[in-house]
Protein backbone atom coordinates (compact mmCIF):
# COMPACT_ATOMS: atom_id res chain seq x y z
CA UNK A 1 0.00 0.00 0.00
CA UNK A 2 1.69 3.22 -1.16
CA UNK A 3 0.87 6.83 -0.37
CA UNK A 4 2.03 10.20 -1.50
CA UNK A 5 3.14 11.64 1.85
CA UNK A 6 1.35 14.79 2.95
CA UNK A 7 3.59 17.16 4.85
CA UNK A 8 1.71 20.47 4.59
CA UNK A 9 -1.14 22.12 6.50
CA UNK A 10 -3.77 19.85 4.86
CA UNK A 11 -2.82 17.05 7.22
CA UNK A 12 -5.91 15.03 8.17
CA UNK A 13 -6.71 11.86 10.10
CA UNK A 14 -10.04 10.64 8.69
CA UNK A 15 -8.77 7.16 7.80
CA UNK A 16 -6.99 6.76 11.15
CA UNK A 17 -10.16 7.71 13.04
CA UNK A 18 -12.12 5.08 11.11
CA UNK A 19 -9.43 2.50 11.84
CA UNK A 20 -9.48 3.43 15.52
CA UNK A 21 -13.05 2.22 15.91
CA UNK A 22 -12.18 -1.10 14.24
CA UNK A 23 -9.09 -1.54 16.38
CA UNK A 24 -11.05 -1.05 19.60
CA UNK A 25 -13.79 -3.47 18.48
CA UNK A 26 -11.22 -6.17 17.71
CA UNK A 27 -8.28 -5.71 20.10
CA UNK A 28 -8.60 -4.98 23.86
CA UNK A 29 -7.32 -1.43 24.41
CA UNK A 30 -7.08 -1.10 20.61
CA UNK A 31 -3.37 -1.92 20.70
CA UNK A 32 -1.06 -4.78 21.61
CA UNK A 33 1.07 -2.47 23.77
CA UNK A 34 -0.54 -0.15 26.32
CA UNK A 35 1.90 2.67 25.55
CA UNK A 36 0.62 2.70 21.96
CA UNK A 37 -3.06 2.90 22.94
CA UNK A 38 -5.51 5.61 21.88
CA UNK A 39 -5.67 6.91 25.45
CA UNK A 40 -1.99 7.87 25.13
CA UNK A 41 -2.63 10.23 22.20
CA UNK A 42 -4.84 13.26 21.62
CA UNK A 43 -8.37 12.71 20.41
CA UNK A 44 -8.48 13.10 16.60
CA UNK A 45 -4.65 13.04 16.45
CA UNK A 46 -3.85 9.33 16.80
CA UNK A 47 -2.32 8.18 13.51
CA UNK A 48 -2.09 4.52 12.52
CA UNK A 49 1.23 3.75 10.87
CA UNK A 50 1.57 2.03 7.50
CA UNK A 51 5.31 2.23 6.85
CA UNK A 52 8.57 3.74 8.01
CA UNK A 53 12.07 4.37 6.74
CA UNK A 54 14.87 5.93 8.71
CA UNK A 55 13.31 8.30 11.25
CA UNK A 56 10.16 8.95 9.19
CA UNK A 57 6.82 7.15 9.15
CA UNK A 58 3.70 7.42 7.00
CA UNK A 59 0.23 6.90 8.41
CA UNK A 60 -2.98 5.50 6.91
CA UNK A 61 -3.99 8.97 5.66
CA UNK A 62 -0.68 9.49 3.86
CA UNK A 63 0.70 11.93 6.42
CA UNK A 64 4.45 11.86 6.96
CA UNK A 65 6.01 12.35 10.40
CA UNK A 66 9.47 12.60 11.89
CA UNK A 67 9.16 9.99 14.61
CA UNK A 68 10.68 9.96 18.09
CA UNK A 69 10.44 7.11 20.53
CA UNK A 70 11.20 4.79 17.62
CA UNK A 71 9.17 1.70 18.45
CA UNK A 72 9.28 2.32 22.21
CA UNK A 73 13.09 2.75 21.96
CA UNK A 74 13.60 -0.57 20.14
CA UNK A 75 14.51 0.91 16.74
CA UNK A 76 17.86 2.49 17.52
CA UNK A 77 19.31 2.43 14.00
CA UNK A 78 16.19 3.52 12.11
CA UNK A 79 13.16 1.94 10.45
CA UNK A 80 13.93 -0.60 7.71
CA UNK A 81 17.67 -0.12 8.25
CA UNK A 82 19.12 -1.80 5.11
CA UNK A 83 21.93 -3.80 6.75
CA UNK A 84 19.56 -5.31 9.29
CA UNK A 85 16.69 -5.97 6.88
CA UNK A 86 19.01 -7.60 4.35
CA UNK A 87 20.48 -9.92 7.00
CA UNK A 88 17.02 -10.97 8.20
CA UNK A 89 15.77 -11.55 4.64
CA UNK A 90 18.77 -13.72 3.75
CA UNK A 91 18.21 -15.84 6.84
CA UNK A 92 14.47 -16.24 6.18
CA UNK A 93 15.30 -17.96 2.88
CA UNK A 94 17.24 -20.60 4.82
CA UNK A 95 14.45 -21.31 7.32
CA UNK A 96 13.31 -19.60 10.49
CA UNK A 97 12.92 -22.41 13.05
CA UNK A 98 14.17 -25.99 13.38
CA UNK A 99 13.83 -28.99 15.69
CA UNK A 100 17.44 -28.57 16.89
CA UNK A 101 19.45 -25.42 17.63
CA UNK A 102 20.63 -23.51 14.59
CA UNK A 103 24.28 -22.49 14.38
CA UNK A 104 23.21 -18.84 14.25
CA UNK A 105 22.05 -19.13 17.87
CA UNK A 106 25.63 -19.70 18.98
CA UNK A 107 26.92 -17.01 16.63
CA UNK A 108 24.51 -14.45 18.08
CA UNK A 109 25.24 -15.41 21.71
CA UNK A 110 28.98 -15.13 21.16
CA UNK A 111 28.55 -11.77 19.41
CA UNK A 112 26.56 -10.43 22.36
CA UNK A 113 29.07 -11.68 24.93
CA UNK A 114 31.89 -9.82 23.16
CA UNK A 115 29.97 -6.61 23.89
CA UNK A 116 28.90 -7.33 27.48
CA UNK A 117 32.21 -7.69 29.28
CA UNK A 118 31.02 -9.01 32.65
CA UNK A 119 28.88 -11.85 31.30
CA UNK A 120 29.86 -15.49 30.61
CA UNK A 121 26.64 -16.95 29.20
CA UNK A 122 23.52 -15.76 27.38
CA UNK A 123 19.98 -17.07 26.89
CA UNK A 124 17.54 -15.54 24.40
CA UNK A 125 13.90 -14.55 24.78
CA UNK A 126 11.51 -12.62 22.59
CA UNK A 127 10.84 -9.61 24.85
CA UNK A 128 12.15 -7.95 27.95
CA UNK A 129 9.56 -9.50 30.24
CA UNK A 130 10.77 -12.99 29.27
CA UNK A 131 14.26 -12.22 30.46
CA UNK A 132 13.55 -10.14 33.57
CA UNK A 133 11.17 -12.81 34.82
CA UNK A 134 13.76 -15.48 34.06
CA UNK A 135 16.29 -13.48 36.08
CA UNK A 136 13.89 -13.40 39.03
CA UNK A 137 13.21 -17.14 38.84
CA UNK A 138 16.91 -17.93 38.53
CA UNK A 139 17.76 -15.66 41.46
CA UNK A 140 15.16 -17.29 43.66
CA UNK A 141 16.43 -20.76 42.80
CA UNK A 142 20.09 -19.84 43.23
CA UNK A 143 19.61 -18.16 46.60
CA UNK A 144 16.71 -20.24 47.93
CA UNK A 145 14.83 -17.03 48.76
CA UNK A 146 11.47 -15.65 47.70
CA UNK A 147 11.42 -11.81 47.85
CA UNK A 148 12.42 -9.52 44.98
CA UNK A 149 13.54 -5.92 45.63
CA UNK A 150 12.93 -3.45 42.79
CA UNK A 151 13.60 0.25 42.35
CA UNK A 152 10.50 2.31 43.14
CA UNK A 153 11.39 5.07 40.67
CA UNK A 154 11.62 2.74 37.68
CA UNK A 155 8.17 2.28 36.17
CA UNK A 156 8.33 -1.03 34.31
CA UNK A 157 10.15 -4.35 34.58
CA UNK A 158 7.81 -7.10 33.34
CA UNK A 159 4.26 -8.00 32.30
CA UNK A 160 4.37 -10.90 34.75
CA UNK A 161 2.65 -11.04 38.13
CA UNK A 162 5.74 -10.49 40.29
CA UNK A 163 5.98 -6.93 38.92
CA UNK A 164 2.51 -5.94 37.68
CA UNK A 165 1.20 -6.76 41.14
CA UNK A 166 3.09 -3.71 42.41
CA UNK A 167 1.30 -1.31 40.05
CA UNK A 168 -2.15 0.29 40.02
CA UNK A 169 -3.21 -2.41 37.51
CA UNK A 170 -2.91 -5.31 39.97
CA UNK A 171 -6.37 -6.79 39.29
CA UNK A 172 -6.19 -10.56 38.87
CA UNK A 173 -2.95 -10.97 40.83
CA UNK A 174 -3.15 -12.74 44.22
CA UNK A 175 -2.07 -10.73 47.25
CA UNK A 176 0.38 -13.48 48.21
CA UNK A 177 2.33 -12.79 45.02
CA UNK A 178 2.10 -9.01 45.40
CA UNK A 179 3.62 -9.27 48.87
CA UNK A 180 6.78 -10.90 47.50
CA UNK A 181 8.00 -7.76 45.72
CA UNK A 182 9.32 -4.84 47.78
CA UNK A 183 10.77 -1.47 46.79
CA UNK A 184 13.82 0.66 47.52
CA UNK A 185 14.73 4.10 46.18
CA UNK A 186 17.22 5.08 43.50
CA UNK A 187 20.30 6.91 44.78
CA UNK A 188 19.38 5.82 48.31
CA UNK A 189 21.60 2.93 49.33
CA UNK A 190 20.33 3.14 52.88
CA UNK A 191 16.76 2.38 51.73
CA UNK A 192 18.08 -0.87 50.22
CA UNK A 193 19.99 -1.75 53.39
CA UNK A 194 16.79 -1.14 55.34
CA UNK A 195 14.97 -3.71 53.16
CA UNK A 196 17.62 -6.29 53.98
CA UNK A 197 17.18 -5.50 57.68
CA UNK A 198 13.39 -5.76 57.38
CA UNK A 199 13.48 -9.05 55.44
CA UNK A 200 16.61 -10.83 56.72
CA UNK A 201 17.57 -13.87 54.65
CA UNK A 202 14.59 -13.50 52.30
CA UNK A 203 15.61 -11.19 49.43
CA UNK A 204 16.74 -13.16 46.38
CA UNK A 205 17.71 -10.30 44.09
CA UNK A 206 17.81 -6.56 43.67
CA UNK A 207 16.63 -5.32 40.25
CA UNK A 208 16.94 -1.84 38.81
CA UNK A 209 17.75 0.02 35.64
CA UNK A 210 21.24 1.46 35.52
CA UNK A 211 19.78 4.93 34.92
CA UNK A 212 16.53 6.66 34.04
CA UNK A 213 15.97 10.41 33.90
CA UNK A 214 17.88 10.97 37.15
CA UNK A 215 21.60 10.09 36.94
CA UNK A 216 23.16 7.86 39.59
CA UNK A 217 24.77 9.74 42.45
CA UNK A 218 28.51 9.18 42.95
CA UNK A 219 29.06 5.85 44.65
CA UNK A 220 25.46 4.59 44.48
CA UNK A 221 25.82 2.01 41.70
CA UNK A 222 29.27 1.06 42.95
CA UNK A 223 27.84 0.22 46.38
CA UNK A 224 25.17 -2.15 45.08
CA UNK A 225 27.27 -5.31 44.46
CA UNK A 226 28.71 -5.15 47.98
CA UNK A 227 25.33 -4.53 49.62
CA UNK A 228 23.74 -7.40 47.71
CA UNK A 229 26.54 -9.90 48.20
CA UNK A 230 27.08 -9.23 51.88
CA UNK A 231 23.36 -9.97 52.31
CA UNK A 232 23.37 -13.09 50.11
CA UNK A 233 21.38 -11.61 47.20
CA UNK A 234 22.08 -11.21 43.49
CA UNK A 235 22.29 -7.89 41.65
CA UNK A 236 20.30 -7.68 38.40
CA UNK A 237 20.56 -4.79 35.94
CA UNK A 238 17.63 -4.24 33.58
CA UNK A 239 19.37 -2.79 30.51
CA UNK A 240 16.39 -2.74 28.15
CA UNK A 241 16.84 1.00 27.65
CA UNK A 242 20.45 1.70 28.63
CA UNK A 243 21.72 -1.25 26.59
CA UNK A 244 22.50 -0.28 22.98
CA UNK A 245 21.94 3.37 23.82
CA UNK A 246 24.27 4.48 26.65
CA UNK A 247 27.35 2.55 25.51
CA UNK A 248 28.15 -0.45 23.29
CA UNK A 249 28.56 -2.43 26.52
CA UNK A 250 25.48 -0.98 28.17
CA UNK A 251 25.10 1.29 31.15
CA UNK A 252 27.10 -1.10 33.30
CA UNK A 253 30.16 -0.53 31.10
CA UNK A 254 29.66 3.23 31.05
CA UNK A 255 29.59 3.32 34.85
CA UNK A 256 32.00 0.44 35.47
CA UNK A 257 29.73 -1.71 37.66
CA UNK A 258 29.28 -5.44 36.92
CA UNK A 259 26.03 -7.10 38.06
CA UNK A 260 25.45 -10.82 38.55
CA UNK A 261 22.75 -10.91 35.85
CA UNK A 262 21.72 -8.47 33.12
CA UNK A 263 18.78 -8.30 30.75
CA UNK A 264 18.83 -6.73 27.29
CA UNK A 265 16.28 -6.21 24.52
CA UNK A 266 14.66 -3.30 22.69
CA UNK A 267 17.53 -1.97 20.53
CA UNK A 268 19.35 -5.30 20.44
CA UNK A 269 17.91 -6.21 17.01
CA UNK A 270 16.64 -2.82 15.78
CA UNK A 271 12.98 -3.63 16.29
CA UNK A 272 13.07 -7.39 15.63
CA UNK A 273 11.94 -9.47 18.58
CA UNK A 274 15.03 -10.53 20.51
CA UNK A 275 15.90 -10.17 24.20
CA UNK A 276 18.65 -11.70 26.26
CA UNK A 277 19.49 -12.71 29.80
CA UNK A 278 23.24 -12.65 30.43
CA UNK A 279 25.24 -13.41 33.53
CA UNK A 280 27.96 -15.22 35.39
CA UNK A 281 28.45 -18.89 34.52
CA UNK A 282 28.02 -20.24 38.06
CA UNK A 283 24.54 -18.71 38.17
CA UNK A 284 23.42 -19.12 34.57
CA UNK A 285 24.35 -22.80 34.28
CA UNK A 286 21.68 -23.67 36.86
CA UNK A 287 19.24 -23.09 34.01
CA UNK A 288 21.06 -25.65 31.90
CA UNK A 289 21.94 -29.34 31.99
CA UNK A 290 25.26 -29.20 33.83
CA UNK A 291 26.11 -28.76 37.50
CA UNK A 292 24.73 -30.42 40.62
CA UNK A 293 22.12 -27.88 41.72
CA UNK A 294 18.38 -28.35 41.29
CA UNK A 295 17.47 -27.53 37.70
CA UNK A 296 15.72 -24.24 36.89
CA UNK A 297 13.18 -23.79 34.08
CA UNK A 298 14.95 -20.68 32.85
CA UNK A 299 13.76 -19.86 29.33
CA UNK A 300 12.28 -22.37 26.87
CA UNK A 301 10.47 -20.60 24.05
CA UNK A 302 9.32 -22.04 20.74
CA UNK A 303 10.53 -18.89 19.00
CA UNK A 304 13.51 -18.16 21.25
CA UNK A 305 15.91 -19.21 18.49
CA UNK A 306 13.96 -17.70 15.59
CA UNK A 307 16.77 -17.37 13.10
CA UNK A 308 15.93 -14.22 11.14
CA UNK A 309 15.52 -12.21 14.36
CA UNK A 310 18.93 -13.43 15.51
CA UNK A 311 20.37 -12.48 12.12
CA UNK A 312 18.93 -9.01 12.65
CA UNK A 313 20.53 -8.88 16.11
CA UNK A 314 23.94 -9.87 14.73
CA UNK A 315 23.71 -7.24 11.99
CA UNK A 316 22.66 -4.64 14.57
CA UNK A 317 25.52 -5.45 16.94
CA UNK A 318 28.07 -5.41 14.13
CA UNK A 319 26.76 -2.02 13.02
CA UNK A 320 27.35 -0.75 16.54
CA UNK A 321 30.92 -2.04 16.39
CA UNK A 322 31.74 -0.60 12.96
CA UNK A 323 29.83 2.69 12.94
CA UNK A 324 29.53 5.60 15.42
CA UNK A 325 26.01 4.69 16.54
CA UNK A 326 26.33 5.58 20.22
CA UNK A 327 28.18 8.81 19.49
CA UNK A 328 25.47 9.83 17.02
CA UNK A 329 22.64 9.08 19.44
CA UNK A 330 24.29 11.32 22.02
CA UNK A 331 25.16 14.14 19.59
CA UNK A 332 21.76 14.25 17.88
CA UNK A 333 20.01 14.17 21.23
CA UNK A 334 22.18 17.02 22.49
CA UNK A 335 21.42 19.08 19.37
CA UNK A 336 17.70 18.51 19.98
CA UNK A 337 18.02 19.40 23.65
CA UNK A 338 19.81 22.69 22.90
CA UNK A 339 17.25 23.70 20.30
CA UNK A 340 14.20 22.90 22.41
CA UNK A 341 15.68 24.52 25.53
CA UNK A 342 16.31 27.70 23.54
CA UNK A 343 12.66 27.73 22.50
CA UNK A 344 11.54 27.08 26.08
CA UNK A 345 13.50 30.12 27.22
CA UNK A 346 12.14 32.31 24.42
CA UNK A 347 8.58 31.42 25.40
CA UNK A 348 9.37 31.81 29.13
CA UNK A 349 8.36 28.21 29.84
CA UNK A 350 11.29 27.18 32.00
CA UNK A 351 8.96 26.18 34.86
CA UNK A 352 6.42 24.47 32.62
CA UNK A 353 8.36 22.31 30.16
CA UNK A 354 11.34 20.23 31.30
CA UNK A 355 13.73 17.93 29.41
CA UNK A 356 15.15 15.30 31.78
CA UNK A 357 17.30 12.37 30.74
CA UNK A 358 20.51 11.71 28.89
CA UNK A 359 20.70 13.14 25.33
CA UNK A 360 20.51 9.60 23.93
CA UNK A 361 17.22 9.04 25.78
CA UNK A 362 15.65 12.48 26.12
CA UNK A 363 12.11 12.82 27.47
CA UNK A 364 9.96 15.81 28.35
CA UNK A 365 7.65 16.79 31.16
CA UNK A 366 4.67 19.15 30.94
CA UNK A 367 3.36 21.34 33.76
CA UNK A 368 0.38 23.61 34.13
CA UNK A 369 0.17 27.21 35.32
CA UNK A 370 0.59 25.98 38.91
CA UNK A 371 3.82 24.18 37.88
CA UNK A 372 2.17 20.80 38.53
CA UNK A 373 2.59 17.81 36.16
CA UNK A 374 -0.24 18.02 33.65
CA UNK A 375 -1.74 15.41 31.33
CA UNK A 376 -3.82 18.16 29.70
CA UNK A 377 -0.74 20.13 28.69
CA UNK A 378 1.00 16.96 27.55
CA UNK A 379 -2.00 16.35 25.31
CA UNK A 380 -1.88 19.88 23.95
CA UNK A 381 1.83 19.57 23.18
CA UNK A 382 1.26 16.25 21.40
CA UNK A 383 -1.67 17.72 19.49
CA UNK A 384 0.34 20.67 18.25
CA UNK A 385 3.46 18.68 17.32
CA UNK A 386 1.50 15.93 15.54
CA UNK A 387 -0.40 18.45 13.44
CA UNK A 388 3.00 19.85 12.38
CA UNK A 389 4.42 16.48 11.40
CA UNK A 390 6.29 15.47 14.55
CA UNK A 391 5.28 12.23 16.29
CA UNK A 392 6.98 12.58 19.65
CA UNK A 393 5.66 10.93 22.82
CA UNK A 394 9.24 11.63 23.91
CA UNK A 395 12.41 12.94 22.24
CA UNK A 396 14.27 9.64 21.90
CA UNK A 397 16.43 9.78 18.77
CA UNK A 398 17.77 7.11 16.42
CA UNK A 399 20.94 6.76 14.36
CA UNK A 400 18.86 7.79 11.32
CA UNK A 401 17.89 11.22 12.65
CA UNK A 402 19.95 13.74 10.69
CA UNK A 403 20.85 17.25 11.75
CA UNK A 404 18.24 18.69 9.31
CA UNK A 405 15.63 16.36 10.89
CA UNK A 406 16.54 17.70 14.31
CA UNK A 407 16.45 21.31 13.13
CA UNK A 408 13.04 20.81 11.49
CA UNK A 409 11.79 19.28 14.72
CA UNK A 410 13.01 22.27 16.72
CA UNK A 411 11.12 24.62 14.37
CA UNK A 412 7.88 22.67 14.84
CA UNK A 413 8.36 22.43 18.59
CA UNK A 414 8.92 26.18 18.75
CA UNK A 415 5.53 26.75 17.11
CA UNK A 416 3.87 24.20 19.41
CA UNK A 417 5.37 25.87 22.47
CA UNK A 418 3.94 29.15 21.28
CA UNK A 419 0.48 27.57 21.55
CA UNK A 420 1.45 26.14 24.95
CA UNK A 421 2.37 29.65 26.15
CA UNK A 422 -0.95 31.09 24.96
CA UNK A 423 -2.86 28.23 26.61
CA UNK A 424 -1.18 29.02 29.92
CA UNK A 425 -2.06 32.69 29.60
CA UNK A 426 -5.58 32.35 28.20
CA UNK A 427 -6.75 28.95 29.43
CA UNK A 428 -6.14 25.53 27.93
CA UNK A 429 -9.82 25.01 27.08
CA UNK A 430 -9.42 27.48 24.24
CA UNK A 431 -6.78 25.31 22.55
CA UNK A 432 -7.18 21.67 23.54
CA UNK A 433 -9.47 19.93 21.04
CA UNK A 434 -10.41 16.74 22.92
CA UNK A 435 -10.04 14.77 26.12
CA UNK A 436 -6.61 14.58 27.79
CA UNK A 437 -4.35 11.54 27.63
CA UNK A 438 -4.21 9.29 30.69
CA UNK A 439 -1.48 7.37 32.55
CA UNK A 440 -1.01 3.75 31.45
CA UNK A 441 -0.96 2.49 35.02
CA UNK A 442 -4.32 3.39 36.52
CA UNK A 443 -6.81 1.27 38.47
CA UNK A 444 -9.96 2.13 36.52
CA UNK A 445 -10.63 2.61 32.82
Amino acid sequence: MKFQPRTGPDRGFKRSEELGMRFERTIPDGAHTYAKGNDQYPEHYAPYIVSGRGCRVIDADGNEFIEYGMGLRSVTLGHAFPRVVDAACRQMKSGSNFVRPATIELECAEELLTMIGGADMAKFGKNGSDTTSAAVRLSRAYTGRDIVAICAEHPFFSVDDWFIGTTAMSAGIPKAIRNLTVKFHFNDAESLRELFRTYPGRIACVMLEVEKEIPPSPGFLEALPEICHENGALLVFDEMITGFRWHNGGGQTLYGVTPDLSTFGKGMANGFSVAALTGKKEIMQQGGISGERERVFLLSLTHGGETHSLAAAIATMRTYKSEPVIETLWSRGERLRRGVEKSIREHHLEENVVLPGKPCNLVYGTRDAEKKPSQEFRTLFLQETIRRGILAPNFVVSYSHTEPDIDRTVECVHEALGVYRRALDEGIGKYLEGRPVRPVFRRLN
